[in-house]
């Protein structure tokens, strides 16, 4: 993975975008060598998304299968939304 100073980044950002969206490739964003974040395309995005999605729903059913949930209700009176 290519890794660029935000600097950089602030004067050539259409460039790196292209860079990402066209080639695929992931861009780290560093600031004083730390990395701060990473561009990726929309395609890879998504498919991050979907996985957590994925994660989520499998939480839910462990949950669900240890009986450790609260109902609605209860949950809307808990926060004081009832």
């Amino acid at each position: 993975m290519k890794r660029v100073s935000v600097t950089e980044v602030r004067t050539d950002l259409a460039r790196m975008l292209r860079v990402v969206s066209r080639k695929g490739q992931r861009v780290a964003l560093t600031c004083r060598g730390r990395v701060v974040g990473i561009l990726v395309s929309p395609e890879d995005a998504e498919a991050i998304e979907a996985l957590e999605d994925c994660e989520d729903v499998a939480d839910g059913r462990r949950v669900l299968r240890a009986g450790r949930f609260v109902p609605y209700a209860k949950a809307r009176k808990r926060l004081g939304l009832a």
